[in-house]
């Protein structure tokens, strides 16, 4: 009879604490059962297999010895419960039973969470760092990586914080949830929080694209030809767009309607800009447009921001030009332009170089080909004679000055010859003139072959 009555008491005590946290009778009686036969096995002169049976409604627990063929097929069965296996049992069962509680309660809060992937929640900041941020949810953390959260944003101990749920792993000591502040659905749920119309599905939040902590840009799209989108996100005088920049800490939100033509949707993507014309290329996913010169800067945006927000929101790679550089680029499009550059070669020759490579091609060869002229070498540009010795510049860094006066009869010589006259001969003066920088008397001797250089160009002019 006393034994009923603990059994009683123990069912009483078992279903109190089913009760309080939230897990079925069914499961800690099986719980109980598996650690009941793990004791029963460790007692000595015990059966190599065993069952535990408890009767829910009187608590009696019985032991039933088993013994299998090879086949592992029950072919005798008896109860071999011991006379003081209720003792046993509360000792034995204590700590499997706790566990197998904490075993339930992670399961039950993962099981809450693990279909909830892109949803929002509201917590409170626990603990914060350079690595992550903990926000309490209630029954469980949620664990907020630097990666997820905005720059410069600052969380405050004990602050309530509204995050996007990225992840839900399970791991032994429980689930761990994982959540953002810089994921484009957490936009959406917010306005879904804020807009009826997007949580009764009459407007639709068709693109986001977002640049964390700086703007957002959102289209949207109404399936009640009645409902204006943007009115309803926007609400009375922006009352609702205005709950979520707070929400996001003043991060600036445009809102767009949404098209199914892309020209229409980019060029609603690139508001406030205005756009003239859109061209789209499909073979490579780009869009040009067309915009005001004016209205050039306020398209890209500050540091191509709003181009880069449009690109992600449409799909597009959109390539903005103003009115002005298309006139340019049409007004060169039927020329032909060689790629390549003219060079000086070691003769002093110029010679025309493919930007691929390849050989050279002379000027006379460039001619025929093309039909165009090829530019000619500077003199003063070829290297100097070696019959004729230095030039100026090697008497201003040796200062000698016969070297000096020896390279201005040269050049003067040459410039006779090609019948420049006495303007070449003025410009072999040149070779006084770097003397000049030599130190101690070289700068006289250097005057007097300089001149008497120019003399002789004169002279020879003059023949």
């Amino acid at each position: 009879m006393a034994g009923m009555k603990d059994n009683l008491a123990f069912l009483d005590a078992l279903q109190q604490v089913a009760g309080d946290k939230g897990i079925s009778v069914d499961a800690l009686l099986d719980a109980l059962a598996n650690a009941l036969v793990a004791a029963y096995k460790r007692m000595p002169g015990a059966a190599e297999e065993a069952v535990v049976t408890i009767e829910p409604d009187t608590g009696d627990i019985r032991v039933y010895a088993q013994e299998l063929d090879e086949d592992g097929t029950v072919i005798r069965e008896w109860d071999d419960t011991p006379k003081d296996f209720g003792r046993i049992a509360a000792q034995t069962a204590k700590q499997v039973i706790y566990q197998r509680i904490r075993e339930a309660e992670r399961d039950q809060k993962y099981e809450e969470y693990a279909g909830r992937e892109g949803d929002i929640v509201t917590g409170i900041i626990q603990q914060s760092d350079n690595r992550y941020t903990l926000l309490d949810l209630g029954k469980v953390e949620a664990l907020l990586p630097q990666a997820e959260q905005v720059p410069f944003e600052h969380y405050e101990h004990g602050a309530r914080l509204k995050a996007y749920i990225v992840e839900v792993r399970k791991t032994s000591k429980g689930p761990q949830i994982v959540v953002s502040r810089t994921h484009p659905g957490l936009i959406k749920r917010l306005f879904e929080l804020e807009v009826p119309e997007i949580a009764n599905g009459i407007v639709e939040v068709k693109a986001v694209a977002r640049e964390p902590g700086h703007r957002t840009k959102m289209a949207v799209w109404s399936n009640d030809p009645n409902v204006d989108p943007v009115g309803a996100c926007v609400g009375a005088r922006g009352a609702r767009v205005r709950m979520v920049t707070t929400e996001l800490r003043g991060e600036k939100i445009d809102i767009v309607p949404y098209s199914e033509d892309p020209r229409e949707f980019v060029m609603r993507a690139l508001q406030p800009a205005k756009v003239k014309d859109v061209q789209l290329d499909e073979d490579s996913g780009t869009a040009t447009v067309i915009v005001n010169d004016y209205q050039l800067s306020l398209a890209i945006g500050k540091e191509g921001q709003n181009a880069r927000l449009a690109a992600r929101l449409t799909g597009w790679r959109i390539d903005i030009k103003s009115e002005s550089q298309l006139a340019e680029e049409q007004a060169y499009a039927g020329q032909e332009w060689a790629e390549g550059e003219w060079v000086q070669n070691e003769a002093g020759e110029m010679v025309w170089q493919p930007a691929g490579g390849g050989e050279p091609m002379s000027a006379q060869e460039w001619e025929a080909s093309t039909g165009g002229s090829a530019p000619v070498a500077e003199t003063g540009s070829a290297a100097p004679r070696p019959d004729r010795g230095g030039t100026g510049d090697d008497a201003g860094n040796s200062g000698d000055p016969t070297a000096g006066a020896s390279g201005a009869v040269g050049r003067a010589e040459q410039a006779s010859a090609e019948g420049t006259g006495v303007a070449e001969g003025t410009g072999v003066a040149e070779g006084a003139g770097v003397v000049e920088g030599a130190p101690g008397a070289s700068g006289t001797a250097g005057q007097s072959a300089g001149v008497a250089a120019s003399a002789l160009s004169m002279e020879k002019g003059a023949g």
